[in-house]
């Protein structure tokens, strides 16, 4: 990778969700340094070694594959020694970035991510850049999809051998509590059971759902309840019971502050023949 490449694009008004803003690749040999961007970045190092300076996640050492993640507005040093490193580049903005913050998919005090999988990563980037060379609704479309698969794919490779530990232990639970949701649970009791406290079940359940455990079991019987509503003939009291809510008015209330409608709509909407 000889020259610089380098792609910027005016996000459309249709692109509210994810826009990728720019896109491209070099071999760098100089650092940036105390700088801030206005949107969100991803930067792939495929090659070399060098430094990352944020100040949620401090300095830490980068070598080659590797990506991280810079921040609208938040100040950052970055570079590679004196052999200089392979980087692609992406910006990206929109509702859908801030959605990756708050499911964890991308983090402030965690912005570097050492891949074990370079190639494939590379192959994202490429694709990417390749569909924002394409000035259409299409193109742009595309390297939005291609942006949001660069995200999984580095929330997928992302961790210690450690850290998958313990995402497994965390999702363990989870699938505990998602197989006991429709019965009545003392969490402090299902807590202890496992071994942590009520305060770590609390905080390991919204890294992973995105909801405290009490919010996580109600959205199960909610689903379970919209099943039932759609493939089955059972009365109102009927599924409220069997989802475990023993009081049908509490039922319909809770399901109408979810979902917008009562359960009987719920059923005329989406039930078939």
């Amino acid at each position: 990778m000889r020259e610089a490449e380098a792609i910027y694009r005016s996000p459309s008004a249709a692109a509210g969700g994810l826009a990728v803003t720019g896109s491209g690749r070099q071999h760098a040999r100089h650092a940036v340094k105390d700088r801030k961007l206005p949107s969100f970045a991803a930067v792939l190092v495929e090659r070399g070694q060098g430094f990352l300076e944020t100040a949620a996640g401090g300095r830490q050492a980068v070598e080659g594959p590797a990506l991280f993640w810079l921040f609208p507005n938040r100040l950052h040093s970055y570079g590679p020694d004196e052999y200089g490193w392979e980087e692609r580049w992406a910006l990206f903005e929109g509702s859908f970035a801030r959605d990756f913050v708050r499911m964890r998919l991308i983090a402030e005090r965690h912005p570097l991510v050492r891949l074990r999988h370079g190639e494939d990563m590379a192959r994202l980037f490429g694709r990417l850049h390749a569909d924002l060379a394409d000035d259409s609704h299409l193109g742009q479309a595309s390297a939005a999809l291609a942006l949001h698969r660069i995200v999984i794919a580095a929330a997928q490779q992302a961790g210690t051998a450690a850290d998958r530990g313990s995402e497994a232990a965390t999702g363990d639970l989870v699938e505990a509590l998602r197989g006991r949701a429709l019965r009545p649970l003392d969490l402090a009791a299902f807590a202890a059971e496992h071994g942590v406290s009520p305060a770590t079940l609390r905080r390991r359940f919204i890294t992973e759902t995105g909801l405290p455990p009490k919010a996580f079991q109600l959205r199960v019987r909610m689903d379970q309840a919209k099943q039932l509503l759609v493939t089955t003939d059972e009365t109102i009291e009927a599924v409220a019971a069997a989802v475990g809510i023993e009081d049908p008015f509490y039922f319909s209330r809770v399901f109408h502050a979810r979902e917008g409608c009562s359960p009987r709509e719920f059923r005329a909407r989406y039930r078939r023949g």
